[in-house]
């Protein structure tokens, strides 16, 4: 927590216009040249100011960095450096040859990032769950939470070795175990103050800070490519670690295949796969029998979007299912919660051989809470993922970090600062395993989807990247 609360300390303001702006900072192309080579690294210092024109003297805004060429469907992320005292060195590397366009985005100002941080470790009751208790025909809904302030009797549900705690307020007349299904609401809360608040306007997140540098020419000059070798679990991931060319996602730190039907139907042959977490994952088991028409989606009762799918290829021993995470889980839609697992449980119920993969993303849902919830998931998941490898060091994990998601929303429950948080969370707390990673917000920038749910030529870029790991 301290080394986070570093990232974010408290930064009061007096009025908006001693916060970060984008118009009145300066930014200049360290170096600069005419064209420059495939490969180059191009420099930009930011010298960050505020809406007098006054030089700031502390770090902490939240910026995104990209460089793009529509035109040749390319895209990818740049690295900023924080030198914590108003000044950010914004690093690109021209990974492709033609015009590039440069971009700078100023989401929030420090002094945001600031509320935010706050504001997000302050209070459980963002979000309202109601628990369905079910008796016959009858049924109550009751209010449910990770944590309750009610003086009535409570129904727990915990679990001991992974200090994870959810409460319901009892229902008169019927037990704890009537619990069968959940639905999630926002409440109308706000931990920020009405100045803070003023931070988050429309018009001042994600805005342009280098509309004035020109485009980028950028030429082949004959540089010799290292060759690098095959994707496989425990690479060491670079930022970026990617780029996107006519449309297809290029790793900068192995050598990435694009297989072909024939392939992927080879390497899936006798494969066991789980894809645990939330709906971004979900997206992966609805397009998986695109690209492989063998597998068929088998009925195992559930109901909505939310309940556990299943893909079968019974010929060739294929099994693919997908399995929500367990509590916090954010929707409107009621979900069942008959056989709700957390991601650990379900780990510990593998075997695991070398045939068995399983993919795990968590974040989304997580957003709308104090950090603590989201750091004690990470660990426990850890603690299975190091329980399996003892037991069967040969099974494959690959870890899907958050995609972004849209620029204008509600940034205090749900925006990107708080995901970009827990991206750095999960690289630091899995960096030592032996995992793959799918490093899908470093994508999604790439892509530029700004979409929680990325367009299906994203969705088969992160699933060709699996492959490479497991085939």
């Amino acid at each position: 927590m301290e080394k986070l609360d570093q990232l974010a300390p408290p930064r009061p303001f007096a009025h908006v216009n001693t916060t970060s702006s984008a118009a009145h900072s300066r930014a200049t192309v360290l170096n600069p040249q005419d064209t420059y080579c495939r490969g180059d690294q191009l420099d930009i210092l930011l010298e960050m100011r505020d809406h007098l024109g006054h030089r700031k003297e502390y770090g902490g805004d939240f910026l995104r960095a990209r460089m793009s060429s529509p035109g040749l469907k390319a895209g990818a992320s740049g690295k900023v450096t924080d030198f914590n005292n108003g000044t950010y060195l914004v690093s690109f590397t021209l990974f492709w040859e033609g015009q590039v366009t440069l971009s700078l985005l100023l989401i929030h100002p420090s002094e945001g990032v600031s509320a935010l941080w706050r504001a997000r470790n302050q209070g459980y009751d963002r979000i309202i769950f109601q628990g369905k208790f079910v008796n016959g025909t009858s049924h109550v809904f009751m209010e449910c939470g990770l944590t309750l302030n009610s003086s009535a009797e409570l129904c727990e549900y915990l679990d001991a070795r992974d200090r994870e705690a959810f409460y319901c307020v009892k229902p008169p007349h019927m037990p704890c175990e009537a619990l069968t299904h959940m639905t999630t609401r926002n409440k109308d809360i706000s931990y920020l103050t009405v100045k803070e608040k003023s931070l988050f306007h429309r018009s001042k997140v994600g805005v342009e800070m280098i509309k004035h540098l020109k485009h980028v020419d950028v030429s082949r000059c004959n540089k010799s490519e290292k060759i690098k070798e095959k994707c496989q679990v425990g690479m060491k991931i670079p930022v970026p670690g990617g780029y996107t060319l006519r449309g297809r996602w290029i790793t900068t730190f192995c050598n990435q295949i694009q297989l072909n039907t024939i392939a992927i139907n080879g390497c899936l042959k006798g494969k066991l796969i789980y894809l645990l977490g939330d709906s971004t994952l979900r997206q992966w088991i609805y397009y998986l029998p695109k690209v492989v028409k063998t597998l068929k989606f088998f009925d195992l009762h559930g109901t909505g979007p939310f309940k556990k799918h299943l893909l079968l290829d019974a010929e060739r021993h294929i099994q693919i299912q997908w399995e929500k995470h367990s509590y916090p889980f954010v929707t409107l839609q009621l979900y069942s919660v008959t056989d709700e697992n957390y991601i650990p449980r379900i780990i510990d119920r593998i075997s695991g051989d070398k045939n068995t993969a399983i993919v795990i993303t968590i974040g989304q849902h997580f957003r709308p809470f104090p950090i603590d919830v989201f750091i004690r998931r990470a660990i426990s998941i850890r603690k299975a993922i190091e329980r399996l490898f003892l037991r069967s060091p040969a099974t494959k994990v690959i870890l899907k970090t958050e995609n972004i998601r849209e620029m204008h929303i509600d940034t205090e429950r749900f925006g990107d600062f708080h995901g970009y948080i827990q991206y750095l969370i999960m690289k630091d707390i899995f960096r030592v395993l032996n995992v793959g990673v799918i490093d899908a917000w470093d994508m999604t920038i790439a892509y530029g989807t700004n979409n929680v749910h990325p367009p299906d030529h994203v969705i088969g870029n992160q699933i060709n990247l699996f492959f490479n790991y497991i085939c």
